[in-house]
């Protein structure tokens, strides 16, 4: 069954890689695409988005932060029946160039990334391997890096970025104001975007901590529509971190494997630019 639920698995994960990096640039209300006019904005919309970029602002200008995330995903079979997966991660972050993140899978994979400011380490403590590649400067530029060019998941990376205030105004078409809530712990604003790719809702607790609670993605372009979605709790903007933090060690016996552009005839990864932004 292990085996059947890796296959079942796989095309979510790699379809989901560069997507969910591209598409959680979260709004900016009723930005028109090239060569369209834009629709009257309703005060609704500019609510909407004033909440949005708060939170941006407050997220791009936190120094550090973690935070708890579990997550589910749709992995649509050839059938057209969708089986979805969940995932749990604790992310601990730190400018200007460290990340930590733990993860466990719901098949019972557990594995750590550590940006150590100098390399990039996989380690999948299931398997018993680990995979290393030299860090880019910046955690900007390591985490499209990590995506695009080492092919590796990080879902709603767009929200540890620094340059999400001015990732948002380019990406988002529309959004708007569906109600406050407070079935996910603190008061938060429910809001409904779009992008040229995808749907996506997103929660905000109200008051002076904008921070995002909850997080739905709807793939429109995919005739299925599969959706992500993630709870995201416990949020701390001055975490407990030491070099050890952000050291790994691999397990006694571990296996070093290669990440896939690592490969031989597979191309060279690119070289990350800042001047390019975190890709789309």
């Amino acid at each position: 069954m292990r085996s059947t639920t890796r296959v079942w698995r796989r095309a979510a994960r790699i379809a989901g890689a560069a997507v969910l990096l591209a598409s959680v640039s979260l709004a900016s209300a009723q930005q028109p695409a090239p060569g369209r006019k834009a629709p009257p904005v309703t005060e609704s919309q500019v609510q909407a988005r004033a909440i949005l970029m708060r939170m941006a602002d407050y997220l791009a200008g936190a120094k550090a932060f973690s935070f708890n995330m579990r997550a589910g995903y749709d992995a649509v079979q050839k059938s057209g029946q969708k089986i979805e997966f969940s995932e749990a991660r604790k992310i601990t972050l730190s400018r200007p160039d460290r990340l930590r993140i733990e993860g466990e899978d719901s098949d019972g994979d557990k594995s750590l990334t550590v940006f150590t400011g100098k390399e990039i380490v996989l380690v999948n403590t299931t398997d018993n391997a680990y995979a290393v590649a030299p860090q880019p400067a910046g955690l900007d530029n390591t985490i499209v890096h990590y995506v695009r060019d080492l092919g590796m998941r990080l879902p709603l990376a767009m929200l540890l970025v620094s340059q999400l205030p001015a990732e948002l105004k380019a990406r988002v078409r529309s959004i708007d104001y569906v109600e406050k809530t407070s079935l996910y712990g603190a008061p938060a604003h429910h809001l409904a975007a779009r992008t040229d790719s995808v749907d996506f809702q997103i929660w905000v607790a109200d008051g002076d901590k904008p921070l995002p609670q909850r997080v739905v993605i709807t793939y429109k372009k995919d005739k299925a529509q599969p959706q992500f979605r993630a709870l995201l709790s416990d949020w701390n903007l001055a975490p407990a971190v030491s070099d050890a933090t952000y050291s790994v060690k691999p397990p006694e016996g571990a296996v070093k494997i290669s990440f896939v552009h690592q490969l031989p005839g597979k191309p060279a990864a690119r070289k990350p630019s800042a001047e390019k932004g975190t890709g789309k």
